[in-house]
């Protein structure tokens, strides 16, 4: 089968056929082209999106990001991201095997294309040559055949003639042999000529043309194959990338797997737990008898009403509380946060503390860090004088020592607040509140030594230690200064949801039903300042009541 033979009056139509493959071609290195765009748009659009969803770093966003089913989320991002470079490969992979390597191909073959057919055209215009040269010669053959037909009638003619001359006779017998002489030149020449040209008919239809289609077809045909191969790349391209893209969705699967319910639960206790105990149960109140209303014997009403007999010996109390309690409630609003984080409920103290007692470390171990490796350097200039002075090293090892000095006494600190708060967390310390609460029996507090006293109304402690003994000296003082304020007018009215025993400085004891004025309102510290009556003023949780603020009253806000 060859189209040398079968199709050897085909030249036209064969290079039509040679051209329709070329384009064939350039239509698939268009259509792999476009698909590695596509790619390329797909990669990024994902790319794009796992960068949209990812946390921002230094957020509150971020921090949210500690429950497993939000690490698995970032894990599906970032899997999400390692696809996205997979198809980026695929785009590479096949810009590089088969858009780089057909586009070369496809060079050659236009110039390869045009070769052949040139030699083809050269070959068809050289038998065209011989073809003209034939005709042309058969015609000046059948002419002086002609020409000597009809000089040989001529001279027949003259010589019937009795009237012609002998010289005219003459003239015309050798007119009429020039003639055939001609014709027979003319006819040996036909005969050379066509001979050749049937040599040449012969090398054209049988040599040369088969050669040319014969190269032709072996073109096309490679054609057809580079065209196959690069289908085969196409799909080794994909194929090559599918045990990655593989693993990028094993790794989402294995982070949807690590998703634990239960601690993400637990990590919900630790972020919100306030450390507080639920509110004791309900004391019957006996109706039936003119008594006065009783709250319980831990509640302030007792240690407040003991701890002003003891002030008013040193002045004029009003009950009213203590300044660093007020100066605990500024700050907050303000906007400041204590350096010992009093602000917080306990259990979320703890953990703040906690944090910054670890920071702390981390800073201290990176300043030893640091202290070593100028200890080594001043070691090295001692050995080798040439390199340095060791003096000048003295300089910065002193304020390296300095800083994880006061970094540790920093440490010190925040762990001795940790320490206090955690003695006095129930869930961490049962043992010392069961002592705590029958040491409070017994002995009613006082403003002198009650550790109570010395709490914001978050449970917290405000003051040092060391200052316990000065509160009775300074309570004249702290009277003084305060007792020429206006009381705070009432801003709306609050109903007691729960009862709540008010133990801690600050605080105001309140029972399920009761209803009372307002005087200050939640600033944001879940805290809210009501009164009973001029003498009884002090915080109680804002969820332990419910709020009614009058709208009329200044820096009243409507929300209930």
């Amino acid at each position: 089968m060859s189209w040398g033979t079968e199709l050897w009056d085909q030249f036209d139509n064969l290079e039509k056929h040679t051209q329709w493959g070329i384009d064939i071609l350039e239509k698939y290195i268009k259509f792999v082209k476009e698909r590695t765009e596509i790619e390329l748009s797909y990669a990024k659009q994902l790319r794009n999106l796992s960068k949209k969803y990812q946390p921002k770093k230094n957020s509150k966003e971020e921090e949210e990001y500690k429950y497993t089913s939000c690490k698995a989320f970032i894990s599906t991002l970032n899997e999400t991201n390692d696809y996205a470079g997979q198809h980026e490969v695929i785009s590479e992979n096949m810009t590089s095997h088969i858009i780089g390597d057909l586009a070369r191909y496809i060079q050659e073959l236009k110039q390869e294309r045009k070769s052949n057919f040139h030699d083809g055209r050269k070959a068809q215009q050289h038998i065209e040559t011989c073809w003209k040269q034939l005709e042309s010669s058969k015609r000046r053959f059948e002419r002086d055949c002609k020409e000597a037909d009809r000089a040989q009638q001529y001279f027949e003619k003259m010589d019937a003639d009795i009237n012609v001359t002998k010289a005219d006779v003459e003239k015309a017998r050798q007119q009429a042999q020039i003639r055939h002489q001609m014709a027979e030149d003319s006819k040996a020449d036909y005969s050379s000529i066509l001979q050749k040209f049937n040599h040449e008919q012969h090398e054209y239809y049988h040599t040369h043309i088969p050669n040319i289609f014969q190269k032709i077809q072996e073109m096309e045909e490679r054609r057809i194959v580079k065209i196959g191969e690069s289908m085969k790349t196409y799909a080794e391209v994909d194929r090559q990338v599918i045990p990655i893209i593989g693993k990028c969705l094993d790794g989402i699967v294995k982070a949807a797997e690590s998703i634990d319910e239960k601690n993400d639960s637990q990590l919900v206790i630790e972020a919100y737990k306030s450390g507080f105990e639920p509110p004791g149960d309900i004391e019957f109140e006996d109706y039936t008898q003119p008594m006065k209303r009783t709250v319980s014997d831990n509640s302030l009403s007792n240690s407040r009403g003991e701890g002003k007999l003891e002030l008013k010996f040193g002045g004029k109390s009003k009950g009213k509380l203590w300044p660093f309690i007020k100066k605990n409630k500024l700050s907050l609003k303000l906007g400041a946060t204590p350096e010992d984080f009093s602000n917080l409920p306990p259990e979320q103290r703890r953990k703040k503390l906690q944090q910054k007692v670890d920071e702390l470390n981390k800073e201290i171990q990176k300043e030893m860090d640091q202290r070593d490796a100028i200890t080594k350097m001043k070691d090295v200039y001692l050995k080798n004088p040439q390199m340095g002075d060791p003096a000048s090293l003295d300089h910065k090892l002193a304020e390296v020592s300095q800083n994880i000095e006061k970094l540790r006494l920093e440490t010190q600190k925040f762990e001795a607040w940790l320490a206090e708060v955690e003695g006095r967390l129930p869930a961490r310390s049962e043992q010392a509140r069961r002592q705590s609460g029958l040491y409070d029996s017994q002995n009613p507090p006082t403003v002198n030594n009650c550790a109570q006293d010395r709490e914001s109304p978050d449970g917290s402690y405000t003051e040092e230690q060391s200052q316990e003994s000065e509160v009775k000296v300074l309570a004249t003082d702290f009277d003084d200064e305060f007792d020429d304020e206006e009381p705070l007018p009432a801003i709306g009215t609050c109903k007691a949801l729960y009862t709540f025993e008010g133990q801690n400085e600050g605080t105001i004891s309140v029972v399920e039903g009761e209803t009372l004025y307002v005087i200050e309102e939640d600033k944001g510290d879940g805290w809210t300042r009501i009164r009973r009556n001029e003498d009884e003023e002090g915080y109680v949780p804002t969820s332990y009541v419910e709020v009614y603020l009058d709208k009329n009253a200044k820096g009243a806000k409507t929300y209930i």
